[in-house]
């Protein structure tokens, strides 16, 4: 009889409901949201059209003030969006209201609000849970239809790198999860204390979640309308941990911070300074501070909850001087080769050639073949990362071969080739390109590009502008520039 009881036990035990404290509650669960999106992405190589619709499907939460909270990369570049809410077929049209690419979040509205009377928004919580918690993910992975629980524990929290540069808060979750689980909550004690948005597949059980924390910021961030993103500290720094280091600089014992190696003339900071807190913050030899709960994190994880007027508070050691300074932070620099950030790319046909700026995309792309880019001088390797030297710089290069035409015959183009000049005239952007070629006169015309290896294109001037129409009759497209660069070329 004892054998049976236990058996019983062991077997009650296994199947039961999910423990006490998991999200079983029915409102909860409607809160939890399957989305489907048609996506168009843009084609580098061929920045006239765009790739063909794919679909995929991810999770969100309702949130207050009607809206759907999920992640940037489940909805980017939708044509699209579908929000199909628990135990139900209806699938309720939807549009983004808001997107960070950079922090990986998006806020999507739907056409019906009607909808949110039978949906409530699900908690957020307002306070960093502990390492060790009993988490829980909700969603719509893929392996099945029907809502998805999974259970695990909060086993990491660090301040590090998430898409283009931006820094934010990070949980790492050994909570099983899949491709549709993106977007979706994970609750710590029935509120929700973050959003999944990405997994390691070589590993087992390690997936990371947006916490609640960088989420707070986002939609205050958003609420007029625009995203500007977090704010950071860009400079050089190193530790100051080596022995003669200290001693060089002339640093106490229980002094610590960051070394500063090197400095603009014109900044706030110089070479040789040592950051050592930001407002009552004490930075450590590591770059370290303390945070509630026995955390610590990178101290850029207090910038964007001190600044204040595009300004930060830090305390810095200067030739043995304590010094206070509000620092310039800013979220992002101005960057050579920018991301689209959602948009598609401006683009100009001008006879076998097709002309756009290097984007942070392309640029990807292109590193591929680094080496080779890197031996001949192409700056798209050469000048990745760096800021722009003027007002409007763009490198403008040719994404794709030549057209095929006979007004290229002898010649040949390298990868993505960046053109330096027309005429002998340095090229600006496209913007300025398309000026160029649109005042350009003489029988011939000169294209020059940067590195070691491409050659010099010369055509007759007139030969190439008609070769342009027949290049668009051949390959069936509709227009010669995107659209912010066909009023320069038509000279409108």
């Amino acid at each position: 009889m004892h054998g049976r009881r236990l058996l019983s036990l062991l077997i009650a035990l296994v199947f039961a409901p999910i423990a006490l404290g998991q999200p079983e509650d029915e409102l909860i669960r409607n809160s939890v949201v399957k989305i489907f999106t048609t996506s168009r992405l843009p084609n580098l190589t061929q920045p006239w059209t765009r790739q063909a619709p794919s679909d995929a499907t991810g999770s969100g939460v309702v949130i207050p003030g009607n809206m759907i909270l999920t992640n940037a990369h489940v909805v980017n570049y939708g044509q699209r969006i579908l929000v199909q809410p628990h135990q139900s077929s209806d699938k309720y049209e939807a549009d983004v209201v808001a997107i960070a690419r950079g922090i990986d979040l998006a806020l999507i509205r739907l056409e019906d609000e009607s909808f949110f009377d039978t949906h409530p928004a699900a908690e957020l919580s307002a306070d960093l849970p502990r390492i060790g918690s009993m988490v829980n993910a909700i969603g719509y992975p893929m392996g099945g239809d029907a809502l998805s629980v999974t259970q695990g524990i909060l086993s990491r929290i660090e301040y590090t790198d998430y898409n283009n540069g931006t820094l934010g808060l990070r949980f790492q979750v050994d909570t099983p999860l899949n491709p549709g689980n993106s977007g979706g909550p994970v609750f710590v004690d029935n509120k929700v204390v973050g959003i999944v948005f990405s997994g390691i597949p070589s590993a087992e059980n390690i997936g990371y979640v947006i916490p609640t924390d960088e989420i707070n910021m986002f939609l205050a961030d958003v609420e007029d309308g625009t995203y500007e993103g977090n704010p950071r500290v860009f400079a050089h720094l190193q530790t100051a941990e080596n022995p003669a280091l200290r001693k060089k600089l002339g640093l106490e014992s229980n002094d610590t911070g960051l070394l500063v190696t090197t400095a603009d003339e014109d900044s706030l900071l110089k070479a040789w300074d040592v950051i050592e807190a930001i407002g009552d913050h004490d930075i450590d030899n590591r770059g370290m501070v303390a945070v509630d709960g026995g955390l610590r994190l990178h101290f850029g994880y207090y910038v964007p909850k001190l600044a204040q007027s595009g300004t930060a508070p830090f305390s810095i050691i200067r030739e043995g001087e304590h010094i206070k300074v509000d620092l310039p932070v800013m979220p992002r620099l101005d960057s050579l080769q920018k991301s689209l950030d959602g948009a598609y790319p401006s683009y100009l046909i001008y006879g076998p050639m097709v002309f756009t700026p290097s984007y942070a995309e392309l640029a990807q792309a292109a590193a591929r073949a680094a080496p080779l880019l890197a031996a001949n001088g192409n700056p798209i390797i050469s000048r990745l990362g760096d800021e722009v030297a003027f007002e409007g710089e763009q490198l403008v290069a040719l994404p794709s071969p030549f057209f095929p035409h006979r007004v290229t015959r002898g010649y040949d183009l390298g990868v993505v080739p960046v053109l330096e000049s027309v005429n002998g005239e340095k090229v600006k952007n496209l913007a300025h390109l398309a000026e160029l070629l649109r005042d350009a006169e003489g029988e011939f015309i000169e294209f020059k590009f940067a590195g070691t290896t491409n050659e010099t294109l010369v055509f007759d001037r007139e030969q190439i502008e008609e070769a342009t129409e027949d290049v668009l009759n051949d390959a069936g497209i509709r227009s010669r520039a995107s659209d912010d660069i066909l009023p320069i070329i038509e000279g409108k």
